[in-house]
């Protein structure tokens, strides 16, 4: 039984109070939290971890990747310098290439991939390129993402080869891609830094790493599901294994693994523009960060624009390769390069320089100084907004309304008797929800209480350690439990609780706000098809974006701070929120919608009765992504003003500290980790009680 189904359950007549696993659950966890806040003067260590009993982590860590980093460094700058003949290679040949060519080879693959609308996208779009006046740098990041790329799929591709053929690896392959994909990164780089230099071929070998999970796990999905009947084929045809695999089975799920293709494109561009923070490289994530060091924001939006150009270009190609679709006239292509090959050879020397062409220039001005004049006129109302929210909603969410309420803010101070009167209050509550039934209702109430007066950046350890191992628990058994705690461990005692507490406030805070608002917009787009018409490519849209430029618009109108990394982690992660909403609400099967209908059911009855509960697992899933999105975006907020976990990585990125990188970047990942295996845990037991 979930949290929300134990809600309903009523206390038996004449047995005493029967409350559900969930709501024991919460009541535990709100007296543990209870107990603390009442101990807090006389045992401060019930709030704070003794420093005692705090091992060093990070130096540990980093005395150990000293010796291992040091014994690697010539064979790594060695395979450095390889690494630099390739990519300078096609750097010359992409930047020395005349541009008409480019452009007319870019429309000729996008014909032949999707005919008229994708070659119109490869046309306009690398045209946009070149008026932008970033022409150079995009082609410097293009020979970036065109070396790294084919690092990444070979190694992903022996990764899921080896996985498949060897299932005692299986699981460790598994694991260590579940710790790839959820290691910050930024906790990338700092090792890379070390190994490898200062330059842009670290930003190529961290692409090639980040980038190899996706196909791997594409390559392990397509060859499992290859039908038997094909492989029992590919045996009695008699051939040895080594045909079977490459003959038949790796061609049959030739369609899945382009899928893995196309996610780790999409992957490499994005680290090659995160990699340009330690690359110093003229290429356009470069060009990005340092129009937004020198608040340019009009050549950085500009910038911005050509990153979402390259990554849509990249993304519907690409992704054209993975569906079975008709490939168009190769005569076409013929007479595209030839016209482009005239058209050069006859400008010969008047051929005009890609610099000639920014032609946006005046734009990026005119915007600049449009945003100068729109803030000084509406200045105030933004900072009433941001205000309103940071000193109302996230401060008494980060630090509690004992820290929180403050004269200037709120009109009047907190007091203790205030503390007590709300603890009091919710308490009363609490009981009284729980004794009419509804047991988990009562525990989130006091659950709640808890944190407001204390805030999630300050509570005490035992209810947090508690209280997650009560939700695996729930959500999971006792497996999970231990696994949970176990992992939350390792942070309590690495000096980095704290800091993970900074975290988990401010994704908790974005993830709240996506569950909320992208909830109602997938409602909404559930219940009208037209508003997912508009909502639909909007969300496509989003989800090229490359994370970096998120921040460039927050910048624009709110600046430095807390509450511009709350709102471009909030634009990235509501995608999967308003997705998979829509996605359950519309696929409740017909005859529970018929059998609703035939009862006298109105529309808000059905959706209220069948259809929401019917889409609770996808939901859940949703939220999973969530959180896994929120976190994935914290360390790149850490840019613009953010404490915690995402901080201490990007001040371990400047000061070249391994130790405190990997630590941060781990801590990260188990939050990360945590937090998915108990979503996954409720949404698998949604899904076994609706009969799924």
């Amino acid at each position: 039984m979930t949290l929300a189904a134990s809600s309903h359950t009523k206390p038996r007549h004449g047995a005493g109070l029967s409350l559900s696993p969930g709501a024991r659950a919460g009541w535990i966890s709100a007296l543990v939290g209870l107990v603390c806040i009442l101990l807090a003067a006389s045992m401060p260590w019930l709030v704070k971890w003794p420093a005692a009993l705090t091992i060093p982590a990070a130096e540990w860590i980093g005395a150990f990747m000293d010796v291992v980093l040091s014994w690697l460094k010539p064979s790594a700058r060695l395979f450095s310098e390889m690494l630099a003949y390739p990519m300078t290679w096609a750097n010359v040949l992409l930047i020395a290439t005349p541009w008409p060519i480019v452009i007319a080879v870019v429309t000729a693959i996008g014909w032949y991939l999707g005919g008229t609308r994708m070659a119109a996208l490869g046309l306009f779009g690398l045209s946009f390129v070149l008026a932008s006046g970033y022409w150079v740098e995009s082609m410097n990041t293009l020979a970036l993402v065109a070396v790294s790329v084919p690092l990444a799929l070979a190694a992903g591709l022996a990764i899921g080869i080896l996985a498949y053929e060897l299932p005692k690896f299986r699981h460790p392959v598994q694991a260590l891609l579940d710790i790839m994909q959820t290691v910050p990164t930024f906790a990338y780089l700092t090792p890379l830094l070390v190994l490898f230099g200062f330059g842009p071929v670290v930003g190529l070998i961290a692409s090639a790493i980040y980038a190899a999970p996706p196909m791997a796990r594409n390559v392990l999905l397509g060859l499992d599901r290859v039908e038997d009947d094909i492989k029992d084929a590919a045996v009695m045809s008699g051939g040895n294994r080594m045909h079977q695999l490459f003959l038949v089975e790796i061609p049959s799920a030739a369609t899945q693994i382009m899928v893995g293709v196309n996610q780790s494109l999409m992957a490499a561009l994005s680290m090659v523009i995160i990699a340009a923070v330690i690359g110093g490289f003229n290429d356009i994530g470069w060009e990005v960060l340092l129009t937004m060091r020198k608040a340019q924001f009009g050549q950085s939006f500009l910038a911005g624009l050509v990153i979402v150009v390259f990554a849509m270009v990249i993304d519907r190609m690409s992704g054209a390769l993975a569906m079975e679709r008709k490939r168009y006239d190769v005569r076409v292509i013929g007479i595209l390069m030839a016209i482009a090959v005239a058209f050069t050879l006859l400008m010969w020397g008047n051929l005009p320089e890609p610099s000639a062409f920014a032609w946006f220039d005046g734009v990026a001005d005119r915007v600049d100084a449009g945003l100068g004049a729109f803030t000084a006129a509406n200045g105030a109302t933004l900072d009433t907004f941001k205000n309103t929210v940071l000193f109302y909603i996230m401060l008494p969410l980060r630090i509690g309304f004992d820290n929180a309420v403050l004269p200037f803010t709120w009109g009047f101070a907190w007091t203790q008797n205030m503390s007590f009167a709300l603890l009091g209050g919710a308490t009363v509550l609490a009981v009284l929800l729980t004794l009419r039934g509804r047991g988990v209702a009562g525990a989130v109430v006091l659950l709640l209480a808890i944190t407001l007066e204390t805030g999630i950046a300050e509570l005490p350890w035992p209810f947090v350690m508690i209280g997650t191992a009560l939700l695996g628990w729930v959500s999971g058994g006792i497996r999970l439990s231990v696994l949970v705690t176990s992992l939350m461990g390792i942070i309590l005692i690495s000096g980095l609780w704290e800091r993970a507490l900074l975290s988990l406030y401010l994704s908790g805070v974005s993830v709240l706000a996506c569950a909320i608002l992208g909830g109602a917009v997938g409602l909404l787009c559930a219940v009208s098809p037209l508003a997912w018409r508009v909502v639909r490519p909007i969300c496509d849209m989003l989800q090229t974006i490359p994370l970096f430029v998120f921040l460039i618009p927050v910048l624009m109108f709110f600046q430095i701070g807390e509450f511009s990394a709350f709102l471009a982690i909030c634009a990235y992660a509501i995608v999967p929120m308003i997705r998979y909403t829509h996605h359950g609400l519309i696929n409740t099967p017909d005859d529970m919608i018929e059998a609703a209908i035939s009862s006298g059911a109105t529309g808000s009855q059905i959706m209220r009765e069948v259809r929401i509960p019917y889409a609770v697992p996808t939901i859940l899933l949703g939220v999973n992504q969530t959180i896994l999105y929120a976190f994935s975006m914290l360390v790149i907020a850490a840019l613009i003003g953010t404490t915690g976990l995402g901080q201490s990585i990007y001040i371990a990125l400047g000061s070249a500290d391994v130790g405190l990188g990997l630590a941060a970047g781990f801590a990260m990942a188990i939050l990360a980790l945590v937090a998915d295996r108990i979503v996954q845990g409720f949404a698998e037991e949604q899904r076994k009680a609706l009969g799924l």
